[in-house]
């Protein structure tokens, strides 16, 4: 098989008319959306669960098996407990990538290199440290089932020597305008897996690339549109439309299903992010009448970032007196609000749940079975 030989960008052969009814839908859900999180009183702490969630699939659909219940226990400082040691490590990486990228936008635009940045954070430690982190390609790579050689290959990527000129096109047209922003997200998404410009981890930088490019284009508010969790449940269908545009130059299959990804999960987050914000409320009454503590906030803010927890972690992380602290801990166990889920093991603490929580979580992250 020959190497792909990407489009010039802008594209001059989709049929904007045939996604016109999408658009206006895919817009709406994002809008309604990017409403919610403007509203959230603290964005980052109350969108936690969906900032795990999107670690997790993102990582999942390239073949990690760590469940949510994995990286919630590396959080809690439970590492032994952990059966996915080296996938929680890429989980975890995933999540601070994502943090760091959304940084950086605020002060320097989406280029080629806040991507290798991204890539090298992203790969360290993990199992692909040995393919050049945060580094572009130099050789032919391809895509096919393990053992294949480049003739049996399902994909074989741009060839290396054009590839630093296939980025910088591409970069050009990110930081540039199209016809409208969400079909140029979607081409800015898959022309990126077309050019596969890495050694390994080519999916997960490009799904990170796509609400930092809508937040760079100022169609979220916030870098925090999450879309790992359809592209998972439908991941033979992403990766179907990807290759039709590589064997057919057939662009408009694959836009429409980005279209219905975002309307899909633009509606599915809008309802978790209400369940969280009616959740953080109901507890902020609900400690106040069970402590009558002045800490009531701390608390809260504490067990929302940190569901699943070790009592130390809880005095160094919620800033309060280790002997009320501790008092807290036993009101909080006693009106259920807490649970003991792993009882304490010589010198390793219990370890502790917000079950109401977690239950919101373990909601929306399906099983490795689903």
């Amino acid at each position: 098989m020959k190497p792909y030989i990407p489009k010039e960008l802008p594209l001059s052969t989709i049929d904007f008319r045939r996604h016109f009814k999408a658009v206006g839908e895919s817009n709406a859900e994002l809008a309604r959306l990017d409403g919610l999180l403007q509203g959230l009183p603290l964005p980052e702490l109350l969108l936690s669960p969906l900032i795990n969630e999107e670690a997790l699939l993102s990582s999942r659909i390239e073949g990690t098996q760590a469940t949510i219940t994995d990286v919630l226990k590396y959080d809690a400082g439970n590492k032994k407990a952990i059966e996915q040691q080296d996938d929680v490590h890429e989980v975890i990486n995933y999540r601070n990538t994502m943090k760091f990228a959304g940084r950086q936008l605020t002060e320097r635009p989406l280029s080629l290199g806040l991507i290798r940045e991204m890539h090298q954070m992203l790969m360290d430690g993990t199992r692909g440290a040995e393919k050049f982190p945060g580094m572009f390609r130099t050789k032919q790579n391809y895509i096919g089932r393990p053992g294949a050689t480049i003739e049996e290959a399902t994909f074989v990527p741009p060839d290396p020597i054009r590839l630093q000129s296939d980025l910088e096109s591409w970069e050009r047209y990110v930081t540039g305008n199209d016809v409208e922003i969400l079909l140029q997200c979607s081409i800015v998404h898959a022309q990126f897996e077309l050019l596969h410009p890495f050694n390994d981890g080519n999916g997960r930088v490009g799904r990170l690339l796509i609400p930092l490019f809508l937040y760079q284009k100022k169609k979220l508010s916030m870098p925090a549109f999450y879309i790992s969790g359809f592209l998972e449940k439908n991941r033979e269908d992403y990766y179907k439309a990807l290759r039709l545009i590589s064997l057919h130059d057939d662009w408009d299959t694959w836009i429409e299903f980005f279209l219905l990804a975002v309307i899909q999960q633009a509606k599915t987050n809008s309802t978790i992010v209400k369940k969280i914000l009616s959740l953080y409320e109901d507890m902020k009454n609900k400690i106040q009448v069970t402590t009558h503590s002045q800490y009531t906030v701390n608390i809260l803010d504490f067990l929302f970032s940190n569901p699943m927890f070790q009592g130390n972690s809880f005095l160094k992380g919620s800033n309060i007196a280790k002997k009320t602290a501790n008092k807290l801990l036993f009101q909080l166990k006693k009106a259920g609000i807490i649970q003991e889920s792993e009882p304490k093991h010589g010198r390793t603490p219990a370890t502790l749940i917000f079950k109401e929580l977690l239950d919101i979580i373990e909601g929306i992250v399906p099983t490795i079975q689903d």
